[in-house]
């Protein structure tokens, strides 16, 4: 019987602390990365992200998170029975108050399959925001959300959504930025 045998260290507590949630969330519609998109379009290696481009002329979208609303999580899943593995991320979105132009967006988001990068509150040894990205694979689909008035004076309204995905591997760190996020020299074809 063969033994896999693939660890390579351990792991001790970090004496920093850390903080949770989610600052930003960058969204790309998933066909316009250049293709194939695991070597043209989002380059990875050793679970970083070296190298993101797109046709010319796409964008990635930000949207900027409510302090402590919006998450991440990525649900591993595997089957001793069949040799399998995969991975589950979720993205849970909260954007505050009910307008038109939202709701139009979020029928288009309804309509695309997109790539999220996740800008977390999580900062690096130069303080920068760690930033990771999910569904570069296979993509991340609007799969269930609500819009909700509230009933008391002091209720939220606005938009609860959730996208996810189904992927072969963890989702990758993005390579640490220069100044701003996505600024790298390797990152083209988008703004």
């Amino acid at each position: 019987m063969a033994h896999c045998i693939a660890l390579t260290k351990g792991r001790e507590l970090d004496c920093s602390r850390i903080s949770g949630g989610v600052r930003y969330l960058y969204f790309g519609v998933y066909d316009q990365f250049n293709t194939p998109i695991e070597t043209a379009g989002i380059v990875q290696a050793s679970g970083t992200v070296s190298d993101i481009s797109m046709v010319a002329g796409s964008f990635l979208y930000r949207y900027a998170m409510p302090l402590g609303a919006s998450s991440v999580s990525e649900t591993i899943t595997g089957s001793t029975e069949n040799g399998t593995i995969f991975y589950t991320p979720t993205v849970n979105v909260v954007l505050n108050k009910l307008t038109a132009a939202d709701q139009n967006e979020i029928k288009l988001f309804g309509q695309t399959k997109v790539v999220v990068f996740a800008q977390l509150n999580e900062t690096l040894a130069n303080d920068h925001n760690t930033i990771i990205a999910l569904g570069v694979s296979n993509g991340m689909a609007l799969n269930a959300g609500s819009m909700d008035t509230g009933a008391a004076w002091g209720d939220r309204n606005g938009y609860t959504l959730t996208f996810d995905g189904l992927e072969p591997i963890p989702f990758p760190f993005v390579a640490d930025y220069t100044t701003s996020p996505f600024d790298n020299a390797a990152f083209d074809g988008f703004t």
